[in-house]
């Protein structure tokens, strides 16, 4: 009788401390007042999974393009000299070490094989349509898990192909460079 009881104990589910509870309700709190923000001011109309705390945005109206932080440094830099205005919006993500450029509305040129192969060389990719990406909330600033290069202006986004232009252009050089070197 007592193996019984003793085996029941050790696989019981250990009960969460009441102060985690309170922490991931005020997390994600703080996910739905962002959450709001972003909606309101900045047109990412996002919503909040329940349970992981994060705000997630569906690609459609909003496109998004993943990169290495380091070719997303030439890529906004390569923008900026074209004075094509690219403050934003750009969230990192320091422990993969990359960065998402966030778009107008994507094209159908994400089904171009072409453009595929072009990006997937130096590890980067058009979010698809349907898919989502998680915009940065308080909890992952704090944590730095995620956290904005630059905050969204307003409802501006570039445009779709300036950022895979861009890249592309940025991807080419680079290639160039260690061709040559």
């Amino acid at each position: 009788m007592t193996e019984r009881s003793e085996w029941t104990s050790s696989t019981t589910t250990p009960v969460r401390p009441p102060h985690a509870a309170v922490e991931e309700y005020a997390a994600t709190q703080d996910a739905i007042a962002r959450c709001r923000q972003y909606r309101k001011e900045h047109g990412l109309y996002g919503v909040v999974d329940p349970a992981l705390g994060r705000i997630m945005l569906e690609i459609g109206a909003v496109g998004a393009v993943v990169m290495p932080a380091t070719l997303g440094e030439r890529v906004r830099d390569l923008m900026t000299a074209r004075g094509q205005q690219c403050s934003g919006p750009i969230i990192a993500h320091p422990r993969s070490d990359r960065w998402t450029f966030l778009t107008g509305p994507t094209d159908n040129s994400y089904q171009d094989m072409t453009l595929f192969a072009d990006l997937f060389r130096v590890c980067a990719s058009v979010a698809l349509p349907g898919s989502h990406i998680v915009l940065p909330s308080p909890a992952d600033e704090h944590s730095g898990y995620r956290a904005w290069i630059a905050l969204p202006q307003h409802d501006y986004r570039p445009e779709f192909g300036e950022v895979v232009g861009a890249t592309r252009a940025c991807a080419g050089s680079a290639a160039k460079g260690s061709a040559a070197g």
